[in-house]
């Protein structure tokens, strides 16, 4: 953890110090190709001094040909140049000009060399990735999801827009089938109902047959299906899911005495439990969408201790947003504590409130500019190796942190380390970010810096698995048509390598207009210089004007 801190810090001030030296490197060519082209390519003499009317002459001698050879040398060059950078990035991952000015110039800007430590963590990663496979592209039920009726209708109503897809629908349908239903359904008529009613695909004749379901008997699951899809408001969503509650109660008491009689009671057992925990999880969230925060806390503390083994819910992660709004933080590290462990699953949720708990303590204070003078100190270091493994889990979440994208409503799955999961983080949790004074920033200033920390190619993975190759795919078919689904940031081009194929592509263009028209490149390049010089011609002026003539001829022949 110490050796990524300290690699994740240097890399950010690589990253801080670097800015300038391109900036530089890359103002000083452009200038020199400028002055190379103007002078010695269109044949335009600087008369700011008698002494340029030998240089003039000699040029004027020359011939279109040489202009058109010489431009067309330097398009040859720059295409080679082009070619080998873009060999060395395809097999190295980095450029090469970039790789060697940060090993010869960085430590003249009082770099330090990070290369020893990234090694050994690149080999750690690489052996670490090789033991272990790819994870499939597992769709996780969204512990966040909204409730159709009250919320993701109404945004139909409005927009006209639909904000699920049917895979996802679908999806759920098959969730509501596994939790909700079980092979004794057909003693009880009322459930029987609802068993084929959670199997339509028309909204309206779910909702009739939960009807019909509540005028046999009081049944849990039919309040449940009015309450998210009929209800058109969180506080009458609530009052359908209370009725569920009285009801789903008397279910789960009542198969507790008798789920030792055989197996059939025992399924029927485990699902009035699913039942019974679906409608206080639910209840929780109304009253966290209503404003009562610290009564849903209360609610989804009481459930967790209630039932500790059903995790598949990931109540845990309602509970740290609901903490978040109270901004207890010391309640949201203690739960941190002990779902982020190890040997359990991550998620964008617990990845990213560890990183917002850490960029909290030092982003009120944090300037690039202060660190890279500086340096990061431990508590900077950590902040910004959280945020590094924060975005290696998800790199997907920064763009909506940042709002460099647009937010959709979360659908009702996600795929972890995919944009629907990214979405969904965002949806809720960006508002948390942005109550962290500094926390913004930090992020912006450090979150592609990952990609540096990665080894080559990204594919491999440096902290977690390898990154699933079809989370696109899976993305594709949970979001909606209308949203552009973001794809796994791939490895940009180095500038170099752009500069360099500019330069190439530019050059080539000088030699073919000046071959074919190479009066008229004159006359242009002409207007171009007077206009470039205008305004040090008139200060000369204003100079020859102001200082005695005798002074001025003696600055001339210095």
């Amino acid at each position: 953890m110490a050796e990524a801190g300290a690699g994740a810090g240097a890399g950010l001030l690589e990253q801080l110090k670097s800015c300038a030296l391109w900036s530089w490197t890359s103002l000083c060519t452009v200038w020199c190709f400028l002055v190379l082209f103007l002078v010695y390519v269109l044949r335009v003499p600087l008369r700011i001094n008698d002494n340029w009317s030998s240089v003039s002459m000699f040029l004027n001698t020359l011939t279109p040909k040489f202009y058109v050879a010489l431009t067309g040398t330097s398009s040859l060059i720059s295409g080679l140049i082009l070619i080998f950078e873009w060999w060395y990035f395809r097999k190295y991952g980095t450029s090469f000009i970039e790789q060697v000015s940060v090993s010869h110039l960085r430590p003249l800007l009082g770099g330090v060399d990070n290369n020893s430590s990234n090694n050994s963590n690149s080999s750690n990663g690489d052996s670490d990735s090789n033991r272990q496979s790819v994870s499939e592209c597992k769709v996780w039920r969204n512990p966040l999801n909204l409730f159709r009726g009250a919320e993701y209708n109404r945004y139909t109503w409005v927009t006209g827009r639909e904000p699920l897809t049917y895979y996802d629908m679908n999806l759920s349908a098959q969730d509501h089938q596994t939790f909700f239903t079980c092979d004794s359904d057909h003693l009880r008529p009322a459930d029987a109902i609802m068993q084929k009613a959670w199997r339509e695909r028309n909204p309206q004749a779910r909702i009739s047959a939960a009807h019909e379901a509540l005028e046999i008997n009081e049944c849990a699951t039919a309040y449940i299906l009015l309450a998210e899809e009929e209800a058109t408001t969180i506080a009458e969503a609530e009052k359908l899911f209370k009725q569920a509650l009285k009801a789903g109660d008397g279910c789960y008491r009542r198969s507790q005495q008798l789920q030792h009689h055989g197996s059939q009671y025992e399924a029927q057992h485990r699902r009035d439990t699913n039942v019974l925990v679906y409608i206080k999880r639910r209840l929780a969230m109304c009253a966290r969408r209503l404003g009562r925060t610290r009564e849903a806390v209360k609610m989804m503390r009481d459930l967790m201790k209630e039932f500790p083994l059903l995790s598949m819910f990931n109540i845990h992660e309602n509970l740290l947003e609901a903490l978040l709004e109270l901004q207890a933080y010391a309640d949201v590290q203690a739960v941190l504590a002990k779902y982020d462990d190890i040997s359990l699953p991550k998620s964008a949720t617990i990845c990213y409130t560890a990183a917002l708990l850490k960029a909290r303590a030092v982003s009120d204070k944090f300037s690039p500019e202060a660190a890279s003078r500086r340096g990061l100190s431990t508590a900077e270091m950590n902040a910004v190796e959280a945020i590094h493994r924060a975005v290696e889990f998800n790199p997907h979440v920064p763009k909506y942190l940042l709002e460099m994208k647009s937010l959709i409503l979360p659908p009702e799955h996600i795929l972890k380390r995919g944009d629907s999961e990214a979405i969904a983080y965002a949806f809720f949790h960006l508002a948390h970010w942005k109550r962290v004074e500094g926390a913004l920033n930090l992020l912006h200033c450090t979150w592609e810096g990952t990609f540096r920390m990665i080894p080559y190619p990204l594919e491999k993975g440096h902290l977690f698995y390898p990154y699933p190759i079809c989370t696109e795919t899976a993305d594709r078919e949970l979001l909606p048509s209308f949203h552009e689904v973001s794809v796994y940031p791939k490895k940009e081009l180095p500038f170099f390598i752009l500069f360099t194929a500019g330069l190439c592509s530019f050059t080539a263009m000088l030699a073919l207009l000046t071959h074919q028209f190479p009066e008229l490149m004159g006359v242009f390049a002409k207007a171009f210089l007077s206009t470039l010089f205008a305004p040090l011609n008139f200060v000369m002026e204003k100079v020859e004007s102001i200082l005695p003539s005798s002074l001025w001829h003696q600055l001339t022949r210095i």
